[in-house]
């Protein structure tokens, strides 16, 4: 979407949302952060002119990426990058991970993955209230860790 704010500003605009309204001493629930993932969401950035240029990815699963099991809700951004000719390059990636101690519970979960794309006929208020209702033994929590990371995939 032309004149949105700029792609480099992406991983800046997400900290700004997840710093809304809380003090320094507040720690976020998942329930805050998922709140300001769907402010970030909605918010359109300068993005080439295709189907798949602006995505959103909700993910959750048990996994050993930071060293050891953690139950893990990625919240995930992602954007095209085209080169000169309009031709896809690569993909920048802007995370809010969550991280919560494993348990049953959770692991019994299992594993999901869903995708939005913003300018396709998808219902954007839909997806959100579809993957927010998997957070239901999450949402009061705190999690264990918070990582905000970007990268070129």
């Amino acid at each position: 979407m032309p004149d949105g704010p700029r792609l480099e500003k992406a991983l800046d605009y997400l900290r700004s949302e997840l710093a809304t309204g809380r003090s320094a001493t507040t720690e976020l629930t998942t329930r805050a952060v998922w709140l300001a993932f769907q402010r970030f969401g909605r918010q359109r950035f300068d993005t080439a002119p295709t189907p798949d240029a602006d995505g959103l990815l909700f993910q959750y699963g048990t996994y050993t990426a930071s060293g050891r099991p953690m139950f893990t809700v990625d919240l995930t951004r992602q954007f095209d990058i085209v080169d000169d000719d309009g031709e896809h390059d690569h993909y920048v990636q802007v995370h809010c991970e969550l991280r919560y101690e494993p348990e049953s519970a959770l692991d019994a979960l299992g594993s999901v993955g869903l995708w939005f794309f913003h300018d396709t006929n998808a219902d954007l208020d839909q997806w959100f209230e579809g993957a927010g209702a998997r957070l239901g033994l999450l949402l009061d929590r705190r999690p264990a860790e918070i990582e905000l990371y970007e990268d070129l995939v």
